[in-house]
């Protein structure tokens, strides 16, 4: 199960999923957050605990109307907290979380990245990139990403309690030149998860290993789910 970033969607794995099933000898499921990509457009501002609700309201949806028992729960972005959080709440039914280039606490150079994309995002030919994937809804899917990150009261968020609720084989992935965050947030989830962990930096990466490296984040993953609890 992937779960996409701030202002990610299915579409935008591109085609990592194809290149992750056939890897791992699994079937991959993406889906669209409520908002993002082809799904309904949302009028209300994303809370503060937008991280936690994925695995609350929306993730149960998904497994119910799938009939999804066994899951692997891979995130990346914040989308690595909400696999954090699905695997935490479900956690006798997911056999592996893997995290990429996951964010672990609002760190400051996390929520100055965003200021730079903000800034970044008022050029209106990034911001028509950004339409072709969320069409009129692009305005709130950054919107939910730039005010929800820089709210005050958000630098108080973090995955700190949930961690050690996880059981399952943890594997965090991180770019070495990852720009919304350093090495720290790896190690916190590595550190302070419930069951075994694993953390690999990826050399020459940035925030987007899925892109910049599909092939071998794909290796990781299989290599990785297919060794014994």
């Amino acid at each position: 199960m992937l779960f996409h970033d701030s202002l990610g969607c299915v579409d935008l794995w591109r085609d990592f999923p194809a290149r992750l099933a056939p890897a791992t000898g699994r079937g991959v499921i993406a889906y669209d957050r409520l908002g993002f990509g082809r799904s309904d457009a949302r009028q209300d501002k994303l809370q503060l605990d937008f991280v936690a609700d994925e695995a609350e309201r929306f993730f149960p949806l998904i497994r119910e109307r799938l009939g999804l028992q066994r899951f692997v729960a891979l995130g990346h972005s914040v989308g690595g907290g909400m696999a954090v959080h699905c695997a935490a709440r479900y956690a006798k039914d997911c056999s592996a979380l893997i995290t990429v280039a996951a964010q672990a606490h609002a760190a400051d150079e996390t929520r100055q990245g965003i200021r730079v994309a903000k800034e970044e995002f008022k050029n209106a030919d990034q911001f028509e990139r950004l339409s072709r994937y969320h069409g009129e809804k692009a305005g709130w899917v950054l919107d939910a990403w730039t005010e929800t990150w820089l709210d005050p009261a958000f630098g108080r968020w973090s995955l700190e309690d949930v961690l050690p609720m996880v059981t399952s084989p943890v594997l965090a992935v991180h770019g070495d030149h990852d720009e919304y965050g350093s090495a720290r947030h790896p190690a916190m989830i590595a550190e302070r998860c419930g069951g075994p962990s694993r953390i690999v930096m990826m050399q020459d990466t940035g925030h987007v290993p899925h892109r910049e490296r599909p092939d071998e984040l794909a290796a990781l993953v299989a290599g990785f789910i297919a060794e014994p609890d």
